[in-house]
C-alpha cells in the first residue's frame, strides 16, 4: 500500500486531494497542516474515519518537526500543498509569505533529502516529491492565450514571487541533489470548500447577502476557471505517472474576465431565486474599485 504525505491536506485543494486518493485508491495518507486561517478539519469530514487517513498538526517551517514525520512516516510520495495563497494578504503581510512558501518548501526539500539517503535504493528509485504551485508565477493572462510550460516567469506580488521562489527551489534541489520531483502550476481553482475571500465565493456570498460587488480595475483581468476535483485527479495522475524533473500546467480551458464571470454568477442566483420572494437584480451589486 503506497504511503502519502500531503502537506496542507486541510485546505481547499489538498482536501480535494486527500478525499480523492482515499475513496479511489488503496493507499495511506498522512495529512500535515498548521491549521491557519485556511485549513480546516471539517472539509476532511467525509474520510476523517477512515483507518488509512491520519492527522499531524505542525508547521513546515519547524525543520525538526517535519523531518521527524517524514523519517518516522517513510512516504513514497509527498504531495506539497502548504502554502500562503492570497495576493491582497501577500501585499499586507508579506514576511508570512516568505516563510511559509520558501522557508517552509527548503525545510521539506532538506528533510526529504536527508529522507531518501536513508532509505533504502528500491523505495528511493520509486520516491516522487511533488511541488503544487500556480500559474500566478506567469504573472498576467494577456491576449496571446493560454500560458504553458515554456511561458516565462513573471510574478507581480509577494505571493506569486515566493511561490515561484519555491518553484525554483525545487528544481535546483532536483538537478543539484538528484531529488526525484515533479511540478505542477495550475489555473484558479474553485469549488466546494473554499475559503470565502476568494473571488466566486465571495461573490455569492456578498450577493446572498446584497452586499456590494467589488471587482478590481475594469474587470479585464483574464482568468482560467478549474473545478478543484478535476485538479485533484491532474495531480494524482502526475505524481503516479509524470516524468521526473518535469513541469505540468494544469488549467480548465475556461478562460473569463472577471467582469465575465462576476456577471455569469449574478444571472446564475437571479435565475435560482427568480420564484423566490427574496428575487433581486444582483448586478446592480457590482461595483468596480481601485
Amino acid at each position: 500500500m503506497d504511503k502519502y504525505l500531503v502537506t496542507g491536506g486541510a485546505g481547499f485543494i489538498g482536501s480535494s486531494v486527500i478525499r480523492n486518493l482515499l475513496n479511489h485508491g488503496d493507499c495511506e495518507v498522512l495529512n500535515i497542516d498548521d491549521l491557519t486561517y485556511a485549513g480546516n478539519l471539517e472539509n476532511l469530514s467525509s474520510v476523517e474515519s477512515n483507518e488509512n487517513y491520519h492527522f499531524t498538526k505542525v508547521n513546515i517551517t519547524d525543520f525538526d518537526k517535519t523531518e521527524k514525520i517524514i523519517q518516522d512516516y517513510q512516504p513514497d510520495f509527498i504531495m506539497h500543498l502548504a502554502a500562503e495563497s492570497h495576493v491582497d494578504r501577500s501585499i499586507d503581510d508579506p514576511s508570512t509569505f516568505i516563510q511559509t512558501n520558501i522557508i517552509g518548501t527548503f525545510n521539506l526539500l532538506e528533510a526529504t533529502r536527508k529522507y531518501i539517503s536513508l532509505i533504502s535504493k528500491n523505495k528511493a528509485k520509486n520516491f516522487r516529491f511533488h511541488h503544487i504551485s500556480t500559474d500566478e508565477v506567469f504573472g498576467s493572462l494577456g491576449d496571446e492565450g493560454l500560458f504553458d510550460e515554456d511561458t516565462k516567469y513573471d510574478p507581480s506580488s509577494p505571493y506569486s514571487s515566493s511561490k515561484a521562489s519555491s518553484d525554483h527551489l525545487v528544481r535546483a534541489w532536483h538537478r543539484t541533489y538528484d531529488i526525484p520531483v515533479v511540478i505542477t502550476n495550475c489555473s484558479n481553482n474553485y469549488g466546494p470548500f473554499q475559503f470565502p475571500e476568494k473571488l466566486i465565493p465571495l461573490m455569492i456570498i456578498n450577493a446572498l447577502s446584497h452586499k456590494s460587488l467589488p471587482i478590481y480595475g475594469d474587470g479585464s483581468q483574464i482568468r482560467d476557471w478549474l473545478y478543484v476535483d478535476d485538479h485533484a485527479d491532474a495531480l494524482i495522475k502526475s505524481i503516479r505517472e509524470g516524468n521526473i524533473g518535469e513541469t505540468y500546467n494544469i488549467g480548465g480551458n475556461c478562460e473569463k474576465t472577471n467582469k465575465e464571470l462576476v456577471n455569469l454568477i449574478c444571472e446564475i442566483l437571479t435565475n435560482i431565486l427568480a420564484n423566490d420572494r427574496h428575487a433581486y437584480n444582483f448586478k446592480d451589486l457590482i461595483e468596480f474599485v481601485d
